[in-house]
Parts: C-alpha cells; sequence; structure tokens
C-alpha cells in the first residue's frame, strides 16, 4: 500500500489560491455591474473625482456607487487617493474595460457570470438526473451573445475575418448567395450586407426574437440584398456560395447534421467558413489554455447542457479542433484549412470546402 505524506506547504499554497478565485469570482460580478450601470465608461472620461461626482456623472445613487467603488480600489481595478478621497480609472485598465475598447473589453462577458448563477439550482438536478437546462431559462443569452459578437463584427469580420479565406473578399464584391446558421440577432449578416451590396444574404435561427431583432436592424440600415427565416439549421434548404457559423456550431442539437446540411447546400465551388472556440479536443492540451476555465465553465453552464435538454450530442464549448475537423470531413469538407485571426484568442475560423479550389 503506497503511503502519501501530507504536503502542508502545498496545502497551505492551494488555499490561497482557493481564497484568490474567490476574490476574482466576486470582482467578476462587480466588473458585470460596472459595465451595465456604464460606470467604466464613465469613469474612463473623467479625471480623479469623488463618489459624488463619479454618481452624479453615471446618474446612479451615490451610496451603491462608493461601495462598488470600494470593491474596484481593493480589487486592483480603479485607483484612489486617500488624502483627496477621489477615484480613478487608469487608461490602461480602461482598455481591458470599457465600450470604447471594442473586442477588448472584457468586462461585457462578466454579465454571463449572473446569467450563469441563476440556472444553477437547474443545472443541479441534470447533475443528478441527467438531461439538461433548456435555452428558455436563459432570458438574456441572446442579448449578452449579441452584444459580445457585435463588437467584434464590427470590428474585424469585414476586414479579418472575410479575407482568411482566400478569394472570398473578391466573390463578395462581385455578388454571391450567402446563408448564416444559426445568425441569432443577424447582426453578422447585416455587417456583411452593408460592406458588399452586390451579395445577397439569408440568416436562419430557430429564435424567433431573434429574427426579429435582425429583420428590425436590416430596416434600420436600410439595407434590401439581406433576410432572415426562423428556421432549423440541420434543415436547409437552396443553394449557395458561402455558408457561415460564428460561435453556434457546438451549441447545436444535431451538430453533425447540421455540417452535413451545410455541405449539401454549398455549390461545388462554395465555402463554408466557421468560427468556433480555439481549443484542443484533448484536457490536457487546454490546461495552459489562457481562457481554460472560462471555455469549461461555460460549457457546464450553457453549451453543453442546453444541447443535452433537446436530446442532443452535448459537444459542449471545447469539443476542440480534432473533433471539429473529423466532423468536418465526414460531412464531406475535403479541404479544411484552421485560421487564425489576429488578437483573437477566443475563436479559430475553418475554411472550408468540398474540393480543394484549383489555385
Amino acid at each position: 500500500m503506497t503511503v502519501h505524506t501530507f504536503d502542508t506547504a502545498k496545502q497551505e499554497e492551494f488555499a490561497g489560491r482557493v481564497v484568490e478565485v474567490l476574490n476574482d469570482a466576486c470582482l467578476g460580478l462587480l466588473s458585470s455591474l460596472g459595465h451595465r450601470t456604464g460606470l467604466f465608461d464613465t469613469m474612463a472620461e473623467m479625471p480623479p473625482s469623488t463618489s459624488e461626482e463619479i454618481a452624479e456623472a453615471a446618474g446612479l445613487d451615490e451610496r451603491y456607487v462608493r461601495e462598488w467603488l470600494g470593491g474596484m480600489v481593493v480589487g486592483r481595478f480603479i485607483e484612489y487617493e486617500p488624502s483627496a478621497g477621489t477615484y480613478r480609472l487608469p487608461p490602461e485598465h480602461a482598455a481591458s474595460l470599457t465600450r470604447a475598447a471594442g473586442p477588448g473589453n472584457l468586462a461585457g462577458l462578466m454579465q454571463d457570470l449572473a446569467l450563469m448563477g441563476n440556472v444553477e439550482p437547474q443545472l443541479l438536478e441534470a447533475f443528478r438526473k441527467g438531461g439538461g437546462v433548456p435555452y428558455s431559462a436563459y432570458p438574456r443569452f441572446q442579448e449578452l451573445q449579441a452584444e459580445e459578437t457585435a463588437r467584434v463584427y464590427d470590428a474585424a469580420l469585414v476586414d479579418t475575418i472575410v479575407p482568411l479565406a482566400h478569394g472570398l473578399t473578391e466573390r463578395l464584391r462581385e455578388g454571391i448567395d450567402v446563408l448564416d446558421v444559426g445568425t441569432g440577432q443577424g447582426h453578422a449578416v447585416n455587417v456583411l450586407g452593408r460592406a458588399f451590396p452586390r451579395s445577397r444574404f439569408r440568416g436562419v435561427d430557430i429564435s424567433e426574437k431573434g429574427i426579429e431583432a435582425a429583420r428590425r436592424e436590416a430596416r434600420q440600415m436600410g439595407l434590401d440584398n439581406v433576410s432572415f427565416d426562423v428556421g432549423d439549421s440541420a434543415e436547409l434548404d437552396g443553394t449557395y456560395d458561402l455558408v457561415t457559423a460564428f460561435d453556434v456550431v457546438h451549441d447545436l442539437a444535431r451538430p453533425a447534421r447540421t455540417l452535413e446540411a451545410v455541405s449539401r447546400a454549398l455549390r461545388d465551388d462554395g465555402v463554408f467558413l466557421m468560427g468556433d472556440i480555439a481549443a484542443s479536443s484533448n484536457l490536457e492540451e487546454n490546461v495552459d489554455h489562457p481562457l481554460g476555465p472560462v471555455l469549461y465553465t461555460f460549457s457546464v453552464f450553457y453549451c453543453m447542457t442546453v444541447s443535452l435538454s433537446e436530446g442532443g450530442e452535448g459537444l459542449g464549448t471545447v469539443w476542440g479542433e480534432q473533433r471539429a475537423l473529423g466532423m468536418l470531413r465526414a460531412a464531406g469538407f475535403g479541404c479544411v484549412d484552421v485560421e487564425k485571426a489576429e488578437d483573437d484568442i477566443l475563436n479559430v475560423y475553418y475554411v472550408a470546402r468540398k474540393n480543394r479550389p484549383l489555385s
């Protein structure tokens, strides 16, 4: 029998790590409030100011603002000058916390923490009995997803992501037929529709509210080359030169059937551009992933469980590059290139074709 001695130093080190996790989790919730109230945005434009001045500028109650500032100071998000009683958000911190930071704004992601906390009791039941938590249990998910992805689409979709597929920008300028599966609130389609007026775009999603929002935005943008339909991504109709799927395949109940449907819907020279999580299918290769705990948490609290609630495959957020490549090839894609966009640590982009292009 192997006898293990108790390593006191190891225990103390790990206890410190757990305290760190607890503190950081609480800072995440405070950061969500800082984003939703606009406090980060307000403070980024202000000189060192008192809690009264900050509350007035943000249109908020001073007592709540003062307590929130206390947490942000001890968490080293915000600087405090005791002699003057003033608070300051350094520009180096604002670059990761404000809406003006675009894709660099990490505070927006903190909103998901409260969302996940709301479904914990239902998730506990799924742990005990199997099944999953249905999409209907997440009333704000699509809103939060739309907010997060819009920052990426506005900054990078046209000039960075589309060019990852060789020759695609030129084809879009000339005019092709495009389908976006799992389009959500359709912002990606509308961004592309505005950038490439000669092409024809269609977005499909199972969410009626999402499709309504997509159509509303298209009208506001004055687009006449986009359309949106409520539909199942595993049952596609029509044929297309380009099909896109951004951060959606791993959530689906029937991802394999969806990939097969995409392959059938693509014309012979068509391109499937799939953005999905940058991770490995092998757990040991994700240990040093900069967002590793985030990805597995999102999977347990949303991506995997929603799929399982529909009797689906439950791929999970971290299905990984190896499994994605295998499923794409099984669906009929003979040529798949994996591309990375600069400064994007969350996603990789699969440029999939049925056949390798001649040039």
